[in-house]
């Protein structure tokens, strides 16, 4: 074993220490880009703990959940800057009731904010079954943390939603431009791959079997 015990387990705290910190941060946040950017923070610190424990199982998850999270993560900063061309701000509180300006663009955000907590059956959920079995594999008492870490992303990615999209809009965001072409077809390109690799998942997993 080329990573004994004694110095994995302090790295591995840490790492689910991560995820706890950062997706509590998330929840207190009023900048959307300061959201989205502890968002992937915590989903890495999934991804390094997996990695460091070192089985199959774990680089599986690993490796599918960066590949779900870089997708949807890019995304999501997509959608941040959408907002921010328009109301030239990125705090939440200003910025509310968007979805009766660009319907179209809150289903993109609901979408990808359904992506990001994980939706079944998405291969975002894939990756963090795969990585908190492994985790609860090595030690049963991982499966507090992992599970807080997954309802307080869900929390954080309802919360961003509806900041976003619900509630009345600002009188001083009356005459807003239209969204573009090119801003959905980025879009569509990040959720159509991640909807696609639903049907295929070991493309991405490592699992060629």
């Amino acid at each position: 074993n080329p990573h004994p015990p004694n110095l994995m387990f302090p790295i591995i705290i840490l790492a689910l220490w991560g995820i706890l910190m950062t997706s509590s941060i998330c929840l207190r946040q009023t900048d959307l880009k300061a959201l989205i950017a502890y968002s992937s923070v915590s989903h890495m610190g999934l991804v390094a703990a997996a990695i460091i424990v070192q089985t199959p199982w774990g680089l599986t998850g690993a490796m599918t959940l960066m590949v779900a999270h870089g997708l949807t993560s890019s995304a999501l900063f997509a959608l941040a800057n959408t907002n921010y061309e328009r109301t030239h701000t990125r705090t939440l509180l200003l910025v509310r009731g968007l979805q009766l300006a660009f319907p179209l663009m809150s289903t993109w955000w609901l979408l990808t904010n359904l992506t990001n907590m994980a939706m079944p059956p998405t291969i975002n959920l894939l990756g963090e079954l795969f990585i908190i079995s492994t985790l609860f594999n090595w030690s049963t008492p991982t499966i507090i943390i992992t599970g807080m870490g997954t309802l307080i992303t869900a929390t954080y990615s309802l919360y961003m939603f509806l900041m976003t999209q619900r509630g009345s809009i600002s009188t001083q965001f009356q005459l807003l431009p239209p969204t573009h072409t090119r801003e959905h077809l980025n879009l569509t390109l990040h959720l159509l791959p991640l909807g696609l690799l639903i049907m295929k998942p070991a493309l991405v997993s490592g699992l060629f079997t």
